[in-house]
């Protein structure tokens, strides 16, 4: 059973299960990439924190610095579900895009997640 993300309850009064393991394990990319670290209490090295650059700098310098995070924390705490095959950042005017682009180690299924969040210039 994958549990599903946000965590919920269905109708049975059970915990709410993802759809199947392809949307379970895009569920975990984006909490690695949304979590802070500090802010799960027994894991408080988890995550790489993309929400705390919402009001950042942006620039190139943020861009590399994101890509050698994401990369790292993926690889740290998702290893063993996905290979990431691509993951780039780009710094385009007020706004920071993530691309991460893996593979699916149970299924061999590839698949990505986008994400376009704004920064302060």
């Amino acid at each position: 059973m994958d549990i599903g993300f946000p965590y919920r309850i269905d109708a049975r009064g059970r915990t709410g299960e993802a759809a199947d393991h392809a949307v379970h394990v895009r569920d975990l990319v984006e909490q690695v990439l949304f979590t802070s670290p500090g802010e799960r209490v027994n894991r408080p090295d988890f995550g790489c924190g993309l929400l705390d650059l919402v009001f950042g700098a942006n620039g190139p310098e943020l861009a590399a610095a994101v890509e050698m995070t994401a990369q790292a924390a993926l690889q740290r705490w998702l290893g063993d579900l996905l290979t990431v095959e691509s993951l780039t950042v780009r710094a385009e005017e007020s706004t920071l895009r993530v691309s991460v682009n893996y593979r699916l180690t149970a299924t061999g299924l590839s698949s990505q997640v986008l994400i376009d969040g704004g920064t302060s210039a």
